[in-house]
């Protein structure tokens, strides 16, 4: 039955036209995401119903300008297309730029000659419009033999329309027969039928791609070696048939806009984005925009949580207190107000911060603005051995370094990639934020700068500005000793300036809470709970001789009661498992101004860096059981001698530490898969402790 049946539907389109947007609406949140079937190239995918009750699994391919791949992500795609992948497609759903028409008609005509049921969908039509560009859709539909529907994703129109479409074309499991949008045997002639009687069924465009690409098809020896006997016969010559065929495609496209599409004089007034860009892209004011737009962006972060997560630490600080004094004194409610619910906070307090710099990110995605940051950036990248698409996995590291070094596969010189998957991890991600912003509140007083400029903001700012500054002398360092001779080109579509989608960025906040929440949040309590334990005990009999011994000094001094359980609470830890640990390696971190309960923290931040928060929440609950909070218990906290632990130069020295160390697995584990090789992450982690250990050093001694 046909409500049974599902089917694969690719979506593919060139970049920027509209494809993310369209995969949203028709999926929702209902998507998967993992991995193409042998390379790590990220495919999203769900299943979506048609008008008809067909289920269908609809498969984001990566964007792509032609049928002529360059980069991992394009072959990916192209493979998928080609038949020459694990998935295989029934139908393609084909998004095309109403605004860029003859551009993206190129893309589309190849796909319409696969001889795959295809359906067009018009996109960005309000942006036509403005432009003065008239489209007769019927027209363009009887011209391209392949259904042609007109949608607007963002604003969920016509989709219904596009469902019912996709439903009618799917089922007739071929497309309509309508012949090849050009002539692909007059470009390779008889060596076509040959290949089509090796590879029956192939329509005489893919078989012209089989004479062209087929040593990197999953094709058996004897394929690969009669379709090169068939190239020697015929003399096939692929640069020269590429050439021709596109220069072919274009004359029937020109046809085509000719009949179909009217379009203003290219002399009138330009459109208000190009107006727009003359001052954003100025190579004055461009700069000084775009430094004004991150500083806004970092004074938000500060300025926008400081009120929901003060709510967030008072109720997470009366709950203790409450907790701590109606629960009987035992070791289950000692784990759970000083394991889960100290875990538990030291994870939500931050939550707020995530969700602002999350939603601002998406803004300036939203509204066209990042990928000027990418143009404005290029000749300073180049300075360093990298380029302008090098930028993106270098902002979006910001959020986190894992996607952000993922996103490098659509650089296409093999050094520049590199060089960006060595140094994106300098970039301060979003699980940096916990420590660089409860470090900041214990030694930067929150006074205003010039009356209006939060000076912890700037501070932040500042960290950020670090890394950023970091990854470029080291890239221009490493580029002379990273010997890939390969030319590099630069090459960026800017999209038109749009208002953001305020539900995408809603929505969008949400979902990173959730992921910050259910993923690192996961993680730190685990080894809250793990440390609770860890500090808790010790081997031995240390323990009961540390309780043993102030017992009786409590029998002889009961007016220090109070003073002496401190004492005792203190004593318990640094004979704990956890203690022992940190005082093993406290000789190799003093000279950077930290102690041993630093040190542990520095230890379990490996794991993931916002563990660092999470760590001295319980050890200091675990020391110290009063009803403070861990600020509190931090700018409080001292040395035998009675000096702060957190001075002005210790946490200035710790920021630094944490904004170049390697402190993340996952981000090694992704450069090794990225790289295919043990040698780069072992490299990566090597050079950044050292730098951080370096510079940390420095900036305590400055300091101090």
């Amino acid at each position: 039955m046909a409500a049974e049946k599902k089917i694969n539907i690719a979506l593919v389109g060139n970049p920027n036209s509209g494809k993310s947007t369209l995969f949203n609406t028709l999926t929702g949140l209902n998507q998967k995401v993992g991995n193409f079937p042998g390379v790590t190239v990220d495919k999203k995918t769900a299943i979506i119903g048609l008008e008809d009750g067909t289920k269908a699994e609809l498969i984001d391919l990566p964007g792509t300008y032609s049928l002529y791949p360059r980069r991992a992500d394009e072959w990916v795609a192209y493979k998928v297309l080609m038949g020459a992948d694990d998935i295989k497609v029934d139908a393609i759903l084909l998004l095309v730029d109403a605004s860029n028409l003859k551009r993206n008609l190129l893309f589309c005509s190849q796909i319409i000659d696969l001889k795959v049921p295809v359906v067009v969908a018009l996109t960005m039509n309000d942006i036509a419009a403005k432009k003065g560009i008239k489209i007769d859709v019927d027209g363009l539909a009887i011209a391209l033999g392949v259904p042609v529907v007109e949608v607007s994703p963002r604003k969920n129109k016509d989709i219904h329309q596009l469902k019912k479409i996709l439903a009618s074309s799917v089922q007739q499991l071929r497309r309509s027969s309508t012949g090849d949008f050009i002539d692909n045997k007059l470009l390779a002639g008889e060596s076509i039928e040959a290949v089509q009687k090796v590879l029956p069924g192939l329509s005489d465009y893919a078989a012209m791609h089989y004479l062209i690409n087929h040593e990197h098809f999953p094709l058996d020896g004897t394929v690969q070696k009669a379709i090169e006997a068939i190239e020697a016969e015929h003399q096939f010559n692929p640069t020269k048939t590429q050439a021709e065929e596109v220069m072919q495609r274009y004359q029937r496209i020109r046809q085509v806009m000719q009949h179909n599409v009217v379009e203003p004089d290219p002399l009138e007034k330009k459109l208000f984005t190009d107006r727009l860009d003359n001052v954003l892209l100025h190579r004055v004011w461009g700069y000084i925009i775009l430094v004004s737009v991150l500083f806004v962006l970092f004074q938000s972060v500060f300025w926008l949580a400081s009120f929901p997560m003060d709510f967030i630490e008072n109720a997470f600080k009366n709950l203790g207190s409450s907790l701590n004094s109606s629960l009987p004194e035992a070791w289950w409610s000692n784990l759970l107000v000083n394991g889960v619910i100290a875990g538990l906070g030291g994870i939500m307090i931050f939550v707020p911060q995530i969700m602002i710099l999350f939603g601002l990110i998406t803004i300036l995605e939203d509204t066209g603005y990042m990928a000027r940051i990418s143009f404005l950036s290029d000749r300073l990248m180049r300075k360093v051995g990298l380029n302008g698409k090098s930028v993106m996995p270098m902002i979006s590291s910001f959020a986190c370094a894992v996607p952000a070094i993922m996103s490098t596969r659509n650089i296409e010189n093999r050094k520049e990639r590199l060089l960006t998957i060595l140094v994106t991890p300098l970039m301060s991600c979003s699980a940096r934020l916990p420590v660089y912003t409860i470090l900041i509140s214990l030694v930067i007083p929150s006074t205003r700068v010039w009356g209006f400029l939060s000076l912890q903001g700037l501070v932040m700012m500042a960290l950020y500005l670090l890394g950023v500054v970091m990854a470029l002398v080291v890239s221009y360092v490493m580029k002379w000793f990273i010997n890939i001779k390969e030319k590099s080109f630069f090459i960026l579509e800017l999209p038109i300036y749009r208002s953001p989608r305020w539900k995408n960025v809603g929505i969008t906040m949400v979902e990173k809470a959730k992921i910050f929440v259910r993923d690192a949040g996961r993680v730190i309590m685990v080894i809250s709970l793990l440390l609770w334990f860890l500090s808790s005990y010790g081997p031995g009999k240390r323990m009961q001789q540390v309780e043993e011994k102030y017992a009786l000094l409590m029998q002889q001094q009961p007016v220090a009661k109070d003073s002496l359980q401190k004492q005792l609470s203190s004593e318990k830890l640094q004979h704990s498992y956890a203690g022992l640990l940190g005082k093993v390696i406290e000789p190799a971190i003093r000279p950077l101004g930290y102690d041993w309960k630093i040190g542990i923290a520095l230890i379990t931040s490996f794991a993931a860096r916002e563990v660092f928060v999470g760590t001295m929440a319980t050890l200091y609950s675990v020391e110290d059981t009063d009803d403070s909070s861990l600020r509190e218990k931090m700018n409080a906290a001292t040395r035998k001698d009675g000096s702060k632990v957190y001075t002005l130069a210790a946490s200035l020295s710790l920021m630094v530490f944490y904004v170049l160390a390697m402190q993340c697995m996952s981000t090694l584990a992704v450069v090794k898969r990225e790289t295919k090789s043990w040698k780069w992450p072992v490299f990566q982690f090597t050079y950044m402790t050292i730098l951080a250990y370096s510079m940390a050093w420095l900036v305590y001694t400055v300091f101090k």
